[in-house]
Parts: C-alpha cells; structure tokens; sequence
C-alpha cells in the first residue's frame, strides 16, 4: 500500500489527516484516471455515509471531479454496496464513497470503485495517488464551459432496495426481526427494505446524528442487540456496521454470529442446491480454524487469503469463485454483488431460515470455533513502519508460534485502515492462546507502542 490508500481505500481522521483539500485532489486525480478515453465528460456517482463530516468531504470531492470536466450523480446518504451497484446501472464511470466504515465518527475515508462496481486494484489506486503527490502527469485544466455538472438521484435508495430484493424468492412473512443500523447508512436504507420483504422489524441504532454513528452499537457492539433479541422473543437480529457492507447476526436465543458463522450456515445450503461454484469458499488468514475444518467435513474448499475483503474478491474473480468473506462480516455474494454487503448477506440468511423452516439457533452451532484471542496495540505512525524490521519483534513472534504448535496458530500483521497492530492467537486451549497473545503484544507494546 502507498502512503494514502490503506486496504479500504483512504481513511484518517477528518478534517486533520483527510482534509477537503485531499478529497478535491481525490476526486481530480480519480477522473484523470477512471474516466472512460472516448467519453467528453466522464459520470461519477458519490454517496455518503450519516458522519458529521461526510456532507464536507463528499462536496469537496465533487468540486474536485467537476472541476476536470466529469458529471456527478450525487446518490445522497446510502450504504457502500450500494455505490457499488449504483455505478452500474447509472452507467458510470466509477464510484466514490464518503465512509470510514466501523470507525468512529472522527474518522472518515473515501472508497472508490471502478465502472463495473469492484474495488480498485493496487496498481490504479497508486496511480491516482503518484497524481495526488505530484509523481505523475497533471490532470487538466477546463475552461468554464468545461467543467461537470451535479444532479441528485431521486431514486438511488428505492433502486438499491429494490435490486436487493430481486435476490431473495421468498419473503420474509411472518418473521419476527431486530435491525441495527449502527446509527449509519443502513439507516436510510433497513428499515424499507426488510418491511417490504414483509417483517416485522424493530429498529434499533437508526436515529444518526452526525456524532453517534458506531457508537456503543453496530456489528462492533452487539451486545444490546444480542439482549434485545433474546428478551423480545424475536426469530433474529442483523446488526450492520457504519456504511452496511458488515453483517453479524443473532440468533432466537440471543446468540451472536459472526462472518464465519454465517458462511457455515450458508455454504452447505449453497451447494446442496448447486449454487457454490467449484464447491469453494474463500476467507483469509483470520479465518477461524473451526471453519477450516468444518469445510474439511462438509466436502468443501478453502481458500484463504490477506485480510481484506478486496483480496477475498481479488481471489474469487481470479478463480471464478462466488462465495467468500470474513469473519468480521464482510461476505460477498458474487451472483449478486460485486462487493460486501451486509444488508444483502442478512437477507439471503434469514430467507434460507424462512424456506426450510429451521430456527436460526439450530444451525448457529454448526462449527466448532477454536478458542481465540485478539490483541490490538496502538502505535505511531513510525512504530507502524518500524514492525515490518524489529528484529526483537520477530524472535517474539517466532517463540509464540512454537509454544503454540500443531493445535494453534498465530496471525501478527499491521492494520491496513488504523494506527494498531493486531495480535490474534489461536488454540484448542482457551488459556494457551490468551497467555501467548498476551505475551506477544507486551512486547509490540514495549517496542512500538505509541508514547
């Protein structure tokens, strides 16, 4: 990754380290390089998650595009897949997001997708970012005849609500569900569709107000919805994270379940039907080892990869797969999206409940996890850096992965969308892989830590 694009696009927090005047230059270097050779004035959608300072940004970044001659079609407050499918069927160009995703409010970030709805490969995202540091050609300069135009899609939510429904053939009567929208873009977007599939739904979390988005719920804090389930006696929960490209669910009795849960329940279902291409699910290194082998048993492939639902998809269109995703809720449904996408992934789950009539709780203990921990050290921009070389750091490392052995295994990697190092242990035995990651991350603690 270069020194903007992180492994989720451009985030930082706003106003400080994504200033309007990076967004202007973002969205000036984005149409020099993903406008179409043959088209006079290139089309950009733009959409935006609930943050305070997403209105700023997403201004900023049209005034950028407009500025070299591109037309924007400004698609309002809606979820990241729905940029993603939006580029294509307005016939774009490409497509940028507003959204730091799980973050908190501070943050932000811009995502930016490719006329057919995918998210940028390594090498045009640098490409745009070698224009925004002044390593590669200008972009032009229009007269005032030149310049792009905006216009409001009057009609982007009811379109994005609309294609999620045409993938589920059975509603969802008489279900009895809650959906958290983490105060962000699934706000604008849940509570039409899950009614007009025929739910009856209890929103939670769908009040945004600029400052509240992420904040003590969503798919990284779903506690109140796990209780919220099991006390309303409800068949489920959906709790989405800030732009609604996550999905963790909950069970009739009030239990989580998380991106590995979910492929599981779905994966055999998927191919007892004939629609999990080559037999084949794709994860990544984080993918909890109960998973693993619950393909070994099932008769199913799989393939894991770097963390980052790009390289999960990277990796899918390479082997034309069209399962796969992560345990943090990013799943990707390639029959009908190019992307994650949280809303999407609650849907098919709750409609393949509906179908065969199970309850949610009998198939939610289909895999058996292994014990994990989970350590995240904050560290500076220069300890960041420095992890990739620190020598004491990669003896520590080694040790671990030893006194773990054959039943665990050790995941140690920068993050690609905050200042954090991740230290994630796995072991049959609970204590083993707490005390190991414990021990690990002291020692990340002591050499990067941030002062």
């Amino acid at each position: 990754m270069g020194v903007l694009f992180g492994t989720d696009g451009i985030r930082g927090i706003a106003n400080q380290d994504l200033t309007p005047e990076l967004a202007m230059s973002v969205g000036r270097a984005a149409a020099a390089v993903l406008s179409a050779d043959n088209r006079r004035h290139p089309k950009f959608v733009i959409g935006y998650d609930t943050r305070l300072s997403s209105g700023m940004l997403s201004s900023a970044a049209i005034a950028g595009l407009c500025s070299v001659g591109a037309d924007v079609i400004d698609l309002g407050l809606v979820p990241t897949p729905a940029v993603a499918y939006l580029v294509g069927k307005y016939k774009a160009d490409a497509g940028i997001m507003i959204s730091a995703s799980h973050n908190p409010f501070a943050y932000n970030g811009l995502k930016i997708f490719s006329g057919d709805g995918y998210k940028l490969p390594d090498a045009l995202e640098e490409e745009i970012e070698n224009i925004i540091t002044g390593n590669s050609h200008r972009h032009p300069q229009m007269t005032a005849e030149q310049v792009g135009q905006v216009s409001k899609a009057e009609c982007a939510v009811k379109d994005y609500v609309h294609h999620l429904k045409s993938t589920v053939p059975y509603s969802l009567d008489g279900m009895k569900i809650a959906v958290d929208c983490a105060n962000g873009s699934a706000s604008a977007t849940a509570k039409r569709l899950f009614g007009e599939l025929g739910a009856e739904c209890h929103m939670l979390y769908s009040e945004p107000n600029g400052t509240n988005i992420n904040e003590g719920c969503g798919s990284t804090h779903p506690e109140a919805l796990c209780a919220y389930v099991k006390e309303h006696h409800l068949d489920a929960g959906c709790a989405f994270d800030g732009d609604a490209d996550r999905c963790f669910c909950v069970d009739d009795k009030g239990n989580l379940i998380d991106g590995d849960n979910i492929m599981a329940i779905c994966a055999p279902d998927m191919k007892m039907r004939g629609k999990l291409a080559k037999n084949t699910i794709v994860g990544t290194i984080m993918t909890n080892l109960g998973f693993v082998k619950f393909c070994e048993e099932n008769g199913i492939a799989f393939a894991a990869t770097k963390v980052g639902d790009r390289y999960v998809l990277e990796q899918m269109l390479l082997e034309d797969f069209n399962f796969g995703g992560e345990q943090s809720g990013h799943i990707i449904f390639r029959d009908f999206a190019t992307t994650g996408d949280g809303q999407l992934t609650a849907i098919q789950l709750l409609s393949q409940i509906r179908r065969t009539g199970e309850r949610l709780s009998d198939l939610s203990h289909c895999m058996k996890k292994f014990p994990q921990t989970m350590i995240n050290v904050t560290v500076s921009a220069e300890g960041k850096l420095a992890f990739y070389t620190d020598q004491k750091i990669k003896q520590a490392s080694e040790e671990a992965r030893e006194k773990l052995g054959e039943d665990g295994r050790l995941v140690l990697r920068a993050s690609g969308t905050e200042p954090l190092i991740r230290v994630m242990t796995e072991h049959k035995n609970a204590e083993i892989a707490s005390s190991v990651a414990k021990e690990l991350a002291e020692v990340v603690q002591t050499r990067l830590g941030s002062k």
